[in-house]
């Protein structure tokens, strides 16, 4: 997603990424791979930023399979480095799916400890976004007050 909207921004956008395939959805690949501002360096990292202090020049790739390196130019560099959930610390107190997102009840921000709800990116792995992120807040403030009223009852 990250990539088409800087199109509307720079006559060209390298997308370089560590693996050899893409994991967003068929969809997203679709429009990366066709789009004609997008180039895909597969297999590749940026191990360098060269420029003259204040302005990017240009980038330092390795190629991960064979470790060649080379340098592309670049007026700019965006890093979007996946969706992993800032969950770790709850290691053990919370439970977690395999990829480290908190489970909830289905339809719930409800957690499984009593009292402690999740909302936003942390449980929700298939949108991700500010809006859901809003809303799952939003619910997880009234079960809080829900939950808080109980307790005084």
């Amino acid at each position: 997603e990250e990539a088409l909207f800087l199109t509307k921004y720079g006559s060209e956008v390298v997308i370089v990424h560590r693996r050899d395939e893409l994991r967003a959805s068929k969809i997203m690949q679709r429009r990366a791979v066709q789009h004609p501002k997008i180039r895909l360096l597969y297999s590749s990292a940026v191990t360098e930023v060269l420029g003259d202090g204040a302005t990017v020049k240009s980038v330092r790739i390795k190629d991960l399979k064979t470790g060649e390196e080379h340098e592309e130019s670049a007026g700019g560099l965006f890093f979007a480095i996946g969706h992993e959930p800032s969950t770790k610390f709850l290691d053990g107190q919370l439970e977690l799916d395999s990829t480290g997102y908190i489970i909830t009840t289905p339809g719930t921000t409800q957690t499984s400890v009593p009292g402690v709800f999740a909302a936003g990116d942390c449980q929700d792995k298939k949108w991700r976004q500010a809006i859901t992120a809003a809303g799952t807040g939003c619910m997880a403030a009234l079960e809080v007050e829900h939950y808080l009223a109980t307790l005084s009852d």
